[in-house]
Formats: structure tokens, sequence, C-alpha cells
């Protein structure tokens, strides 16, 4: 068996905090919010993400200053690595 380098491998795991970090959770609670569902993190006395689940949820949406920060976050995920995110998507 050989050893697969980095471009064979099909999926990566990441963390939960560097997943938070891109500001895709919130883009993906707004739609999930829709059916009264949210990824739900559970952090430690720094901030860190140190659990997630699914859960329940009351709340539908959120403040459009949050909205504003993440899609900024957003905005820079796809800027620093548009090129990766096109490579992948164009590979046979």
């Amino acid at each position: 068996m050989t050893a697969k380098t980095s471009d064979e491998i099909m999926v990566k795991e990441k963390s939960w905090q560097e997943f938070r970090n891109t500001g895709l959770v919130l883009f993906i609670n707004q739609i999930l919010h829709v059916f009264g569902w949210a990824l739900t993190f559970e952090t430690d006395e720094k901030g860190n993400a140190i659990r997630c689940y699914p859960g329940r949820v009351k709340f539908r949406g959120f403040s459009n200053d949050l909205v504003d920060i993440n899609y900024k976050k957003i905005a820079k995920y796809m800027h620093e690595n548009s090129k990766e995110l096109m490579k992948e998507a164009m590979e046979d």
C-alpha cells in the first residue's frame, strides 16, 4: 500500500474552531434556523470550540451586525482559498 499525497486525500479533518473562524457556521445556521435547528457549540473559557452538536432552537436569525461580521469572514476565506477551491472543483 502506498501513502497518499495531500492532493489525493478526499477528506481532510479540520477543527470546529477553524470552521467557526471561516464565518460559515452563521451562514449554515441561517438556513437551519428556518427549520428550528442550529449547530450548537460549547466553548471553553477562552472561547475555543470544544464540542458541537445539532440542537433544536426557538430563535430565528441573527443581528445585522453579527451577519456583517461573518459575511466579511466568509469573503476573507474565499479570497484566501479561491485558487485551491477552483483547483479542487476542476479536478476530474
